[in-house]
C-alpha cells in the first residue's frame, strides 16, 4: 500500500495527463492534432506565467491571491498605453512589468513590514487592484478606435509588432508558447543552480534557520512576491496581445487556474515542494482539460466545477503524502 501511495504522489499528475489525453482522443479524433495541441499550450501560456509567479510565494511560504487582479489591472494599462497615449512598445512592454513590480513592492510591504498574514494581505490588493482597474478604465474594455467620454475616438491602435506577441508564430510554434517554455526553463534553471534560488527555498523551509544563517530573510520574501508581481504583469501583456484589446476582470479565471497548477506540481515527479516544472505540467493538465471538454460541448459554467476538482485532487494527493511522511 505504502509503494503504491508513494508511486502515485510521484506519477500520478503525469498519469492523469495521459489518462486525459488517451480519453479525449477516443472520444474526439480532433483532439490529438498538431493544431490543436499548440492551441493548448498557447492557451495555457499565460496561466504558466501567471502560476509561476505564485509559486515563487509559495516557495517562501506564503500565498499571492493577487495575481489574477494584477492581470486585470496590466491588461487595460497595457492597452491604453497604444490605444490612448500612443507610446513606443518598448514603454509598453516595460511600464506594465514595473506595474506588476509595484504590486509586488506593496504586498511586499503589507507582508513583512505591517506583519498582515499572506492570505488577508493579497486577497485586501485583490480588492483593491480590481477596484483600480475599473475606476481607471471607467468600466469600459480598450479597445482600437474606440469612442472616448468627450465624443472623440482613441488616436492610438494596438500595432502588429505588439499583436504579434500574443498572435504570431515562431518556426510554426506559437510566440506565447515560446515565451512560456523560456520562462519555465530560465526559473528552473535559476531555482534550481543558484544560490538566489536555494536561498528562496531555505527561507520557505525553515524562516528561523534561514535567519541564524544570515539570509535577510525580509529581502528574500520582498524578492519572491516582486517576481510574482512581474510575473502576472508578464501574463497580462500577453494576454492583451493575444485578444488584441483590454477586457475588464481578464484575470478572473487565472487565479484559480494557476493555483491549481502550482498545487498540482507539488506531486509531479514526487517533488513535494513548489517548482516550476511541476507547475508547467499542472497548466498542461488543466489545459487539456477545458479543451477536452469545450469541445464536448459542455457548458461553460461546468468548468469551475473540473477546477476545482483538479485543486481538490492536487490537494488531497500532496497532504496526504505529507502526513504519512510525519507519521
Amino acid at each position: 500500500m505504502d509503494k503504491l501511495m508513494d508511486f502515485s504522489y510521484k506519477y500520478g499528475a503525469i498519469l492523469v495527463i495521459v489518462a486525459v489525453l488517451v480519453f479525449f482522443s477516443i472520444v474526439n479524433p480532433n483532439f490529438l492534432t498538431y493544431d490543436n495541441l499548440a492551441d493548448i499550450l498557447r492557451s495555457i501560456s499565460i496561466t504558466t506565467l501567471v502560476a509561476i509567479g505564485v509559486t515563487f510565494s509559495l516557495i517562501v511560504d506564503g500565498f499571492d491571491l493577487s495575481v489574477g487582479s494584477t492581470v486585470s489591472l496590466v491588461t487595460m494599462v497595457t492597452a491604453s498605453l497604444m490605444v490612448w497615449y500612443q507610446l513606443p512598445l518598448v514603454l509598453v512592454i516595460l511600464i506594465p512589468l514595473a506595474l506588476g513590480a509595484l504590486v509586488g513592492l506593496i504586498n511586499a510591504f503589507l507582508i513583512v513590514k505591517v506583519r498582515i498574514p499572506d492570505l488577508l494581505a493579497t486577497l485586501s490588493m485583490l480588492y483593491i487592484i480590481a477596484g483600480l482597474h475599473k475606476t481607471y478604465s471607467q468600466g469600459f474594455s480598450i479597445y482600437n478606435n474606440m469612442p472616448l467620454p468627450d465624443g472623440s475616438v482613441a488616436p492610438g491602435v494596438l500595432s502588429e509588432s505588439f499583436l504579434w506577441i500574443g498572435q504570431g508564430k515562431i518556426a510554426g510554434i506559437p510566440v506565447p508558447v515560446v515565451i512560456m517554455l523560456i520562462a519555465v526553463l530560465i526559473v528552473h534553471i535559476f531555482l534550481t543552480y543558484t544560490r538566489a534560488g536555494r536561498v528562496l527555498y531555505i527561507t520557505g523551509g525553515n524562516r528561523e534557520a534561514a535567519r541564524l544563517s544570515g539570509i535577510s530573510i525580509n529581502k528574500v520574501r520582498l524578492a519572491a512576491y516582486v517576481l510574482s508581481g512581474v510575473f502576472a504583469a508578464l501574463g497580462g501583456i500577453l494576454f492583451t496581445a493575444r485578444v488584441g484589446s483590454g477586457q475588464i476582470d481578464a484575470g478572473s479565471p487565472l487565479l484559480m487556474e494557476s493555483v491549481a497548477a502550482a498545487f498540482v506540481g507539488f506531486s509531479v515527479f514526487g517533488a513535494g515542494k513548489p517548482n516550476v516544472v511541476g507547475t508547467f505540467f499542472g497548466a498542461v493538465l488543466i489545459g487539456l482539460l477545458l479543451n477536452g471538454l469545450t469541445m464536448l460541448n459542455l457548458p461553460y459554467y461546468a468548468f469551475d466545477i473540473i477546477k476545482g476538482l483538479v485543486l481538490v485532487f492536487a490537494l488531497s494527493i500532496t497532504y496526504i503524502h505529507v502526513y504519512r511522511k510525519k507519521a
